[in-house]
This record gives C-alpha cells, structure tokens and sequence, in this order.
C-alpha cells in the first residue's frame, strides 16, 4: 500500500480550513490597522501639516475605492515638487 503524501500548501491549505474564520480576520485587521497608524504618524511626521493632511485623505480614499494609484500619484507630485526644487 503506498503512503499518500501531501505538499506543504495541501497541509496549510487544511490547518487554514480548520482555522475559526473570524479569528483571523480579527488578527489581519490588526494587524493592517496598526500598520496604517504607523504609516500615518510616520506621514505626519516627515511632512508639513498640509501635505501630511493631503496625503492622509489621499491613502483613506485609496482604500474606500480600492485603487492605490490615488495614494501614489500624490507621493509621484511630492517626489516631483522636491526634485523641482533641489534644480
């Protein structure tokens, strides 16, 4: 009789299956919020309040939409003001 075996994704794919649901959604959305406050306080500290304020809007409204683009044409003009001004 030949032993079956399983790959490594079989067995995560399992162990994830058996996994309450909610726990881990509760724990990706920690962990994602957390990241956002640091990503927020980090915004908030290396720009002016303006900027920090626009760029604030500009990643809360990425996320309501779906679209990332939002937040990264706002750094693109920042990174493009700051090269501007350094010519």
């Amino acid at each position: 009789m030949k032993k079956r075996t399983r790959s490594i994704l079989d067995e995560l794919n399992q162990v994830h299956g058996k996994r309450d649901n909610d726990l881990f959604i509760d724990s990706t959305a920690n962990n994602i919020i957390e990241s956002a406050i640091n990503l927020l306080s980090r915004v908030h500290s290396h720009y002016d309040v303006d900027t920090a304020s626009e760029l604030e809007r500009r990643f809360i409204n990425s996320i309501k939409s779906g679209d990332p683009r939002k937040f990264r044409r706002a750094i693109q003009r920042i990174r493009e003001g700051k090269t501007n001004d350094v010519e």
